[in-house]
């Protein structure tokens, strides 16, 4: 099986800058390595047109529940999330936004606050997953690629 790595380089990201503008940047996070990376990416990415980015989290509520259930120690793993989030951005000299959501489905929840916002982008990091041994990009991001009425980039986490 051929497989193909993607690198993306500050010679990349210059010439990104250059040809499309990114004056509104989604940032769905979870916790992971990778929403650190894109978060800073979407910094770079945004900087010259001091374009506005948002860090949302998702938080998914199951069917047996209300919808605006109060799900405690999620909202505190979000909160943590989502403040780190603005720390990262903060090292790059840059302001963002975030909001928590709750929804049944993150990629509607997703594409929803996308046209909402009018954003310009969706940059989300992805980890590595495996699923009966095959590599995954779980269900979340196929739905956001699908139905995004934006441009998305995902930065994909490799781990050694």
């Amino acid at each position: 099986m051929l497989t193909k790595r993607v690198i993306i380089s500050r010679n990349w990201i210059g010439r990104v800058r250059e040809t499309m503008e990114f004056r509104r940047v989604l940032v769905p996070v979870v916790g992971t390595e990778a929403d650190d990376e894109a978060i800073r990416l979407a910094c770079r990415l945004a900087k010259k047109d001091k374009g506005k980015i948002w860090a949302i989290y998702v938080l998914t509520v199951e069917r047996t529940l209300p919808l605006n259930a109060e799900i405690e120690s999620e909202r505190l793993k979000a909160e943590k999330i989502l403040n780190h989030a603005e720390d990262i951005a903060g090292e790059q000299d840059y302001e963002i936004e975030t909001d928590l959501l709750q929804a049944r489905e993150a990629g509607p929840s997703i594409v929803d606050e996308a046209v909402e916002r009018g954003v310009d982008l969706i940059l989300m990091g992805i980890k590595y997953k495996r699923r009966f041994g095959q590599f995954s990009l779980g269900s979340v991001v196929p739905y956001v690629l699908e139905n995004a009425p934006c441009r998305v980039i995902l930065y994909h986490q490799y781990d050694k």
